[in-house]
């Protein structure tokens, strides 16, 4: 018995796609939208929430 397939969005473009390993670029529908994710990522327009660790490392070198 085959595994049903999986549908998944593309985080970019919200586009609906199967889930395959025949897909290079998943969980992106295509090399585009994970070229635009990663220049997001490298401009910082995303950043996951929380303290920077370069304000950390400056603290602890304020303290010692």
């Amino acid at each position: 018995m085959t595994e049903p397939s999986r549908i998944v969005t593309c985080p970019t473009c919200r586009r609906a796609l199967v889930w395959s390993e025949s897909n290079p670029f998943r969980p992106f529908c295509s090399e585009r939208c994970r070229l635009i994710d990663l220049g997001e990522w490298a401009s910082e327009a995303r950043r996951i929430a929380g303290e920077s660790a370069l304000d950390e490392a400056s603290e602890r070198e304020e303290e010692g």
